[in-house]
């Protein structure tokens, strides 16, 4: 069992956002438990009120709480992706009925903040070439879906 598991407030929505993100992730991706709301819970009798589930393997709980705390962009989740293809399936799966932003950051339709990142921006942000990593950074800054071709071509 992980020291630390992430819970995700949503409005009602915690068994359908974690059904989606199973769905996305695959692999070791499951859901693991549900509790329900009794009579003095949120949503009223018998109505979800966690769903314990795994995200490649990492453990989160979704807590059916009410309207009281909205998400923001000041927690989101970073994908690491092997490639575009990777990138473009992740960010497609996200953004659907969401809103996209820039530099890879997007909203899913939950309100839940993702970051869709290949795992060779850092490297390539780090460059020695100073020039280069500052170019790769003028590239992203004006991208919404990151590109990979084109962070290298910087």
């Amino acid at each position: 069992m992980q020291k630390i598991t992430p819970c995700l407030w949503f409005d009602g929505q915690a068994q359908e956002a974690a059904e989606h993100y199973v769905a996305i992730f695959g692999g070791d991706s499951r859901i693991l438990d549900t509790t329900y709301s009794g009579e003095a819970g949120p949503g009223g009798t018998g109505s979800v009120l966690t769903v314990g589930f795994r995200l490649a393997g990492q453990e989160y709980t979704g807590l059916n709480g009410g309207p009281q705390f909205p998400f923001t962009e000041a927690i989101s989740f970073s994908v690491d992706c092997a490639d575009q293809a990777e990138v473009d399936r992740f960010w497609d799966a996200l953004s659907e009925g969401g809103e996209t932003g820039r530099c890879g950051w997007l909203k899913d339709r939950f309100g839940v903040s993702w970051q869709i990142v290949p795992n060779e921006l850092p490297r390539l942000l780090a460059d020695p070439d100073r020039a280069k990593a500052d170019r790769t950074m003028k590239a992203m800054l004006g991208m919404t879906k990151l590109d990979i071709q084109a962070l290298r071509d910087a």
